[in-house]
């Protein structure tokens, strides 16, 4: 993989089932993201964003084609490999949050790094160093995600995606449940952090307001890549 490369994908398919009835979700797809870059991948449902995110973080395997993340070549690795890449060079921030509804703000965004083994003491001072980053207030931090808004859920799970340095950060519809107001501010804050903290961001979205955060935007249709695009200059600046 060059070193140039945060993400690639060298024609890549995938099918699921066999014969008459096997279904294509992906047909012949190369992609490549550049360090740095803010990538949105938009498309309506049932294109194979989904798809492409699942073979991006390793969950599946291409049925042809090679994947590769931060310099390694996916199908190469052991299932322990991939968990751990997961972990540790990938975040992953989702529409419906999935934060533990039973943890704090806080406990959430340190579980990962317990995980990893990291002493409790210093897990807590980078979740609270990486709640900060992400905008979330010192009161709200004790507080459990049914006592947030939607838009404080989500800051909760960009800082339990970003507390382990990933390089890389895919998210998969981070708007999807918010208003039009709040979901403006999570891109905003999904562009400072790929401006101010250099990530790598895979944005997907059926959104072309939410793609407009991008520097580039691949279209996706019928597991296809329909079309390359940047931004407009307009959509660029935010107005």
């Amino acid at each position: 993989m060059p070193q140039t490369s945060a993400i690639l994908l060298e024609r890549v398919c995938k099918r699921y089932g066999t014969g008459p009835q096997a279904v294509e979700a992906l047909s012949d797809v190369s992609l490549r993201v550049a360090p740095e870059e803010f990538l949105s991948i938009i498309g309506p449902s049932g294109c194979g964003k989904s798809t492409l995110l699942n073979l991006i973080a390793g969950i599946d395997t291409p049925t042809s084609g090679r994947v590769w993340v931060a310099g390694h070549e996916l199908a190469k690795l052991s299932d322990d490999a991939r968990s751990d890449l997961r972990l540790q060079r990938i975040g992953f921030v989702f529409q419906s949050f999935n934060l533990f509804p039973t943890f704090t703000a806080e406990e959430n965004v340190t579980w990962p790094l317990e995980f990893l083994g990291v002493h409790w003491r210093e897990a807590r001072e980078r979740a609270d160093a990486t709640l900060a980053e992400v905008g979330l207030e010192n009161g709200t931090r004790k507080r459990r995600p049914a006592q947030l808004s939607g838009g404080e859920q989500q800051r909760v799970a960009i800082a339990r995606a970003l507390v382990t340095k990933p390089r890389l950060l895919v998210a998969d519809e981070p708007t999807g449940n918010l208003d039009s107001r709040t979901g403006q501010s999570i891109l905003d804050l999904l562009r400072f952090l790929n401006k101010e903290e250099h990530l790598s961001i895979v944005l997907v979205t059926h959104s072309s307001v939410a793609a407009s955060y991008g520097h580039r935007i691949v279209e996706l249709q019928d597991g296809r890549i329909l079309r390359e695009s940047t931004p407009s200059l307009a959509a660029v600046a935010g107005v």
